[in-house]
């Protein structure tokens, strides 16, 4: 964990915004930073998860407050939790966004690619600015699409968890033979430190941290 300073450069119609910050202070896909706005009386500090490079830092999927603009200077700490691990063998990569938006996966696109694998990106996608290669699929064709894949990376609020567990369970356990990782958004006002247990939930029968067990984790752990 790091400690730094940012600027926002540039706010996207998309929800998304560029920040100018140190090299070292880059999540992977998966991970997060903790960014407060220097000044600013707001309690809590804002978790901010990649979605796609820019020189001179990265840009960060969407939301956050909208007392940011272009040229807010914020106060960083990270890269802070587990991300996704896409594995060598994985040539057939699905990306499932559950109920937002698919930017948080975005990230694991090029990762993917890197390996020669193929892509579905699941969801509410636009296809605006997205690889040709990557097929994009409605929610509905979830079923088809991890049938299909070889590697899973699903992003999730925490408050839906048993929905997916109920749509995996109808597609007969997919996740005994497949490697499934799933992004689980919680808040995370502490990032670890402090333990607040805000983030908790059970992971193989067990109480973890989103914030720093976390966000990123193993679907068969979360079925035990």
């Amino acid at each position: 964990m790091r400690l730094g300073t940012g600027s926002i450069t540039e706010i996207y119609l998309d929800g998304s915004a560029r920040l100018d910050c140190p090299p070292n202070l880059i999540p992977t896909p998966g991970q997060y930073l903790l960014a407060q706005a220097s000044a600013s009386d707001a309690p809590l500090p804002v978790p901010l998860f990649f979605y796609a490079s820019a020189s001179k830092g990265f840009c960060f999927a969407p939301p956050f407050p909208a007392t940011w603009t272009i040229a807010t200077q914020l106060a960083l700490r990270g890269p802070l939790g587990r991300g996704f691990s896409i594995p060598a063998s994985a040539r057939k990569a699905a990306l499932i966004a559950f109920d937002d938006t698919p930017m948080r996966l975005h990230g694991l696109i090029d990762l993917a690619f890197k390996q020669a694998a193929e892509v579905v990106l699941v969801g509410e996608a636009d296809s605006k600015g997205l690889p040709e290669a990557v097929e994009i699929q409605p929610l509905k064709a979830l079923k088809d699409a991890a049938q299909w894949a070889d590697f899973i990376a699903i992003d999730i609020a925490r408050e839906n968890l048993n929905r997916l567990k109920e749509k995996f369970e109808n597609l007969n356990q997919l996740s005994a033979a497949q490697e499934a990782q799933v992004l689980i958004r919680a808040p995370m006002p502490c990032g670890g430190v402090a333990e607040c247990g805000v983030c908790a939930l059970q992971v193989q029968s067990k109480w973890q941290m989103a914030c720093k067990d976390g966000p990123v984790f193993i679907w068969r752990d979360l079925l035990k």
